[in-house]
C-alpha cells in the first residue's frame, strides 16, 4: 500500500541540476514542500525553484555547504517557516578525474568536505526535527565507487566510501527512533558530473536522473515492515552483478 507524502517536507542538496533537480520536481509532484538548501550557483537553482513551484511549496537557500554555520542557519529558517521536517536527502556532490599522484591536499579537502563531512554535519542537524516525524528518512546519494575503486577516482572513491561508512553506522544508531537511512549506489548517471568523472562515456545506455528519482519515490512512498538499505545500480551495458 502506497504511502501518501502530500505536506511532508524534505530538504534536498545539489538540487540545481542532474539527480537533485529530478528528485526535487519528483517529491514537488507529490505533494511534499520543497527546502532546496546549498548550491553556488544560484540561477540554476532558481531554475529548479521555478520548475517545483508549479507543483508545490518551495524554498530556496542558495550558498556554501561547506560552512557549517550557513548549514545551521538555513535549516533553523527552514523549520522556522514550514514547522515539521520529514525527509532529507543528501545528494550534492562532486568529482575529479585525476591520477593519484597529482591530487592536491586542496583537491582533496574540497572533494571529502562535500562528498561526505557536508552530508554528515547536515544530517546531524536536522535530527533533532526528523525525530518528531513519524517516518523519518535520510536518503544519501552514494555511488559503486564506495564499493570498489576506479582509475582516476581515488579522492572521489574515498569519499563515498566514507559517506556509506556513517551511513551505515547512522542507521543502525537511529532505526529503534524510527529513524531510516537509505543509499542510493548508482553507476554511470548522466549528469554534469559525471562527464567530469567519466569523459569517455557517451549518454547512450546510462542511466538517468529520473531514474533515481524513481528510486526515491519508491522508497519514500512504500515504507512498510520490509526496509531497503541500500539500492546498487548499474548501466544496462555492463555486466550484471559487478560494480
Amino acid at each position: 500500500m502506497q504511502k501518501s507524502l502530500k505536506d511532508n517536507t524534505v530538504i534536498v542538496t545539489g538540487a540545481g541540476g542532474g539527480i537533485g533537480r529530478a528528485v526535487a520536481e519528483r517529491c514537488a509532484r507529490l505533494g511534499m514542500k520543497l527546502i532546496l538548501l546549498g548550491g553556488n550557483n544560484r540561477e540554476k537553482l532558481r531554475e529548479t525553484e521555478t520548475l517545483v513551484k508549479e507543483y508545490s511549496f518551495c524554498l530556496t537557500y542558495p550558498g556554501d555547504l561547506t560552512d557549517l554555520e550557513f548549514l545551521s542557519r538555513s535549516v533553523e529558517n527552514a523549520i522556522e517557516k514550514c514547522g515539521s521536517l520529514d525527509l532529507l536527502i543528501n545528494n550534492a556532490g562532486t568529482a575529479a578525474n585525476t591520477p593519484f599522484e597529482k591530487v592536491t591536499p586542496e583537491e582533496f579537502d574540497r572533494i571529502m568536505a562535500i562528498n561526505s563531512k557536508v552530508p554528515f554535519f547536515l544530517t546531524q542537524k536536522c535530527l533533532p526535527y526528523l525525530k518528531r516525524s513519524s517516518a523519518a528518512a535520510v536518503i544519501n546519494i552514494a555511488s559503486v565507487t564506495g564499493h570498489a575503486g576506479y582509475p582516476m577516482q581515488s579522492v572521489y572513491s574515498a569519499s563515498k566510501h566514507a559517506l556509506l561508512g556513517w551511513t551505515k553506522s547512522a542507521a543502525s544508531e537511529y532505526y529503534k527512533e524510527n529513524i531510516r537511512f537509505h543509499a542510493i549506489s548508482p553507476g554511470g548517471v548522466y549528469t554534469d558530473m559525471v562527464k567530469v568523472t567519466r569523459p569517455d562515456l557517451s549518454p547512450e545506455g546510462m542511466i538517468m536522473p529520473e531514474d533515481i528519482a524513481d528510486i526515491v519515490e519508491f522508497i519514500l512512498t512504500h515504507r512498510s515492515n520490509a526496509v531497503i538499505d541500500e539500492i546498487m545500480l548499474h548501466r544496462s551495458g555492463k555486466e550484471p552483478f559487478l560494480v
